[in-house]
This record gives C-alpha cells, structure tokens and sequence, in this order.
C-alpha cells in the first residue's frame, strides 16, 4: 500500500501518538477488506476512547491526517471519499480481453426464482462502500438514500418495486439502515409510507387483477435500532433540537442521539448478511449457482478457442 511523501513535517510527539493509532485502526479494517471514511475512523478514536467526541476533534483528526499522508505516514489508499468519483468507459486491448473480464462480470439474476425481492436503502451516501461487498454477493441491489429520499426517486422506486410484486408475482422487502436520530428513525416511517403509496396504480389495468387490500411493501428497519445501542454503546451525540421532530423524538428515546457511521463495518455486513438470508430459499439459490457455473465454464471455453473461432468466422464456410 503506497505511503508516498510530498514533503517533511516534524509531528510534535502528541500529533504523531494520533497517527500512529490511526494507521494501527487502519490496518485492522484493511486486514477484514475495508477502507475507512474519515468520519469512520473518527468515530472509531471516539470509541476507543482516544479522542472525546467534539467537532473540535473531528476536525483536528482530519488535519492531521491530511499532513500525515502529504508526508508519506499514512497510506493513500486507507481513506475513502466516497462522495466524489471519477466515472468514464472502460477500454480493452481487443475482444478477447473483454472475453476474459466477462468470468468476473458475468452475473445472472441469483433472485430469479426466488418468492422475494430485496433491496438495501441506507441513510448515508459515504456507507455504500460498507454495504457494496455483502450486498454484491448476494446479488442484491443497494440505494443510497443521501437523507429524506426526493419525490422523483421515491416514485421511480414505487413504481420498480410494485412491477416486483404485480408482474414478477415477488414480494419486495427493503432493509433499510439510517442514523438513530430524530429524522433518522422518521425516514424509515416515510420510506414505507411513500412506497406503498407510489406502488399502486388503479389507472393501470394489467396490475389491477392482481391487486388485493393485503399487498404492501415491507420496509425492515435493521439500524440503527435501540438494542443495538445498548449492546454496542456507540458514541452518542446531542439530539438536534431544531429538527421538527425532536419532540416526540426526545419523549421516546431521550435527548441523545446515535449515527450509523459509529458501527464497525464487519457489524453491519454480518447484519446485512443474516437478513439476506433469512428470506432466502436455498434451494432455489443453488439451482442459479449451479447454472452460473455451467455459463462461466462456457465463457471460459469461448475464451481459450477465440483465436480459432476469429479464423473460422475470416473463412468462407459460413453465412454473413
């Protein structure tokens, strides 16, 4: 992993205890596959104690962490920002490298004859790289709702997941993951509510024979939920009292407040993973691993033979 200095700072001993703590929490997350945020690794100096949790901390955490790379002490890759990224076309040699990327790009929907369908919505838009990997395996889709989800979206995701249910004959589920805070615990409430709303079309006549009073869009709120709290004691924050709905939030739970971003990532992939799989069938999902397979070994054979097949198709033995 490159640690590449651009310039020399002698750190003060204090400063440089902070990076030498930061690189250990570094490695740690680096050794389960992770990257970190810097709000990520912040939060984890707070649960260990190493830092009270203030602005002022977070703050003077991400100063010296921006000197601390410039000088080559902590590896570039090691924090992510995940808002921003550079996107464009991918580019090959010629077919056959395209072939030989298709083993890992080939995919076939693993949900296909499974009674369900899932979908992740999580709070915050720089927690996806958390949520990608377990999401990935289980071929499941994953949404960032970057706080209250707009209109547009909202709509666009009744009108996906009510197709689910009326055409694909699926039960849509949403596993929703957002911060323990006053709008944070409301948004789960909005999300089920605007969904089921969006999801039913009396206009539309081909779903009109399938509906029935009974039909709704579960939303499963998996955190950040109260006895998660009180079992991993993440660090907690003063409740926005400007917030609309501070009120009821503050009758109900307290004045305090928790964020998603304080949870270990390895805990919230686990979470994701076992909820998965609570709703999976097995046997259907080895039925789409076994055909998966048969297509892969077929790609494989399409890779090894391409330059045979390059000449047959120059030759004059077929039909244009």
């Amino acid at each position: 992993m490159p640690k590449i200095a651009y310039n020399s700072i002698n750190f003060t001993s204090s400063t440089q205890e902070v990076i030498d703590q930061a690189n250990e929490i570094i490695e740690e997350y680096q050794a389960d596959g992770f990257d970190l945020t810097l709000r990520q690794l912040y939060y984890q100096f707070v649960s260990r104690d190493l830092l009270p949790n203030k602005m002022k901390s977070y703050n003077r955490l991400g100063n010296i962490l921006n000197k601390a790379r410039m000088c080559g002490e902590v590896d570039w890759h090691a924090i992510e920002d995940r808002t921003r990224s550079r996107r464009g076309l991918r580019h090959y040699e010629n077919p056959k490298d395209l072939i030989e990327s298709s083993f890992w790009q080939y995919n076939i929907d693993m949900w296909k004859n499974q009674g369900h369908y899932i979908e992740v919505w999580i709070e915050k838009d720089a927690l996806t790289g958390v949520i990608r990997r377990v999401c990935n395996k289980n071929d499941v889709s994953y949404f960032s709702c970057r706080g209250y989800v707009s209109q547009s979206e909202m709509w666009r995701a009744g009108q996906r997941l009510g197709k689910k249910y009326f055409e694909d004959d699926k039960k849509p589920i949403i596993l929703h993951l957002g911060d323990h805070d006053p709008s944070g615990i409301d948004m789960s409430r909005d999300i089920k509510e605007r969904l089921n709303l969006f999801a039913i079309h009396p206009d539309r006549e081909e779903w009109a024979d399938h509906y029935h009073p009974g039909f709704e869009i579960e939303v499963r709120r998996i955190a950040l939920n109260m006895p998660q709290i009180d079992e991993l004691n993440p660090p907690p924050n003063p409740a926005k009292v400007t917030d609309s709905r501070f009120e009821s939030y503050l009758a109900e739970y307290g004045s305090e407040s928790w964020e998603l971003d304080a949870l270990e990532p390895k805990y919230i992939e686990n979470l994701i993973s076992e909820n998965i799989k609570e709703i999976q069938d097995d046997e259907a999902w080895q039925e789409s691993e076994d055909r998966l397979e048969k297509d892969e070994e077929n790609l494989r054979k399409v890779y090894r033979n391409y330059d045979r097949i390059v000449e047959f198709l120059k030759g004059d033995n077929h039909e244009e």
